[in-house]
């Protein structure tokens, strides 16, 4: 398990007790953790950088943890009893397995610390305390209907691949890839179930673990069973860009729209090089800060986060970006999406 700690209030006394579990505290006493999948992804890192950065402006002691490889559930289940152990008034956690993290969260929260989970919800949502997330959903609509409104009437005769996530199909991983496939036009038998349909389109899915290699192993198997895909979406831009490089080794680079969500730095200059068609991009630096904030907050006042109107977690929001813009999806073109990518 990785771990690093910031010392983000120059007053934190070396060997101080553990915090009380309740009551107001004053801020050289809030510590706080942060639990992401992985510490490579760049979208953890620029998580990791918003939340480190709030830390230090609020003067909370925030501590690190992160999986070896997306999917890691066992060091995150360590972290969460870290936190614990260590007296921490909040956790924010981006969960690789939305499910059977369930327990330790549960345990964490039955010790009075805030969890909040980050990008990605629990199953059930009311797992945690609150969830501070794009709407991952309408992040794979958007990239969806813009692959089919590229494509025009070529879309009835799509051959489509789906680099998903993980086997265990965590929250992110439906929602990323249910959200596609609506938006493309294709029926969703259970929208909570990734790979019961029955469009003939879908060539197949393959999961990637969120990484380029992971990208470039899944995209070719799905060759093996189609040399003709031309439609890839893929659950993040690391995973975009392994298939980007498996299509161009087949000399196929130029024959396939990839699609995919994140909004990072280098995803978007995919987008501007032409690897990447579409990403609709997020904010993870804003969800982390807020989540500090949340933090601080609840630390001080016992007060729980709110969730946006009409939904049953706060929206931090969404945003397509590509520099090939359709009819009746909104979008900014690649330069607007690199001044903004990850704030």
């Amino acid at each position: 398990m990785k771990r690093t700690v910031l010392k983000a209030s120059a007053l934190a006394i070396a060997g101080a007790s553990m915090l009380a579990l309740s009551g107001p505290a004053s801020a050289q006493e809030v510590g706080a953790c942060l639990i992401t999948k992985t510490d490579i992804n760049p979208f953890f890192v620029k998580m990791k950088e918003g939340a480190t950065a709030k830390a230090g402006e609020l003067g909370v002691e925030l501590s690190t943890y992160a999986g070896k490889i997306d999917g890691d559930h066992e060091t995150q289940v360590q972290a969460i009893e870290s936190c614990i152990a260590s007296g921490a008034k909040g956790i924010l956690l981006t969960a690789s397995d939305t499910k059977a993290i369930v327990p330790a969260v549960k345990k964490a929260r039955d010790a009075g610390i805030l969890v909040i989970a980050l990008d990605t919800p629990l199953e059930p949502i009311d797992s945690a305390d609150a969830t501070f997330a794009t709407d991952n959903f309408k992040a794979g609509e958007l990239i969806g209907q813009w692959a089919a409104k590229t494509l025009g009437d070529e879309a009835q005769n799509a051959k489509i691949a789906l680099l998903d996530l993980a086997p265990s199909q965590p929250s992110v991983d439906v929602l990323r890839n249910q959200g596609f496939l609506q938006g493309f036009g294709i029926d969703l038998k259970d929208e909570n179930m990734i790979g019961d349909e029955d469009d003939a389109r879908i060539v197949g899915n393959d999961v990637t673990s969120g990484n380029e290699e992971g990208g470039r192993k899944a995209m070719e198997n799905l060759l093996q069973k189609d040399p003709d895909i031309n439609v890839v979406y893929t659950i993040n831009e690391p995973a975009a860009a392994g298939a980007y490089e498996a299509l161009k080794s087949f000399g196929k680079e130029a024959d396939v729209l990839i699609v995919s969500v994140d909004g990072g730095c280098p995803g978007v200059q995919n987008v501007k090089e032409g690897i990447i068609g579409a990403t609709s991009q997020q904010y993870p630096l804003l969800m982390a800060s807020m989540g500090i904030e949340a933090i601080k907050k609840y630390a001080e006042s016992g007060e729980l986060p709110e969730t946006s109107p009409g939904l049953d977690f706060f929206n931090t929001g969404v945003t397509l970006v590509t520099d090939k813009p359709v009819e009746g999806v909104e979008s900014i073109d690649s330069e607007e999406g690199l001044d903004r990518c990850w704030g």
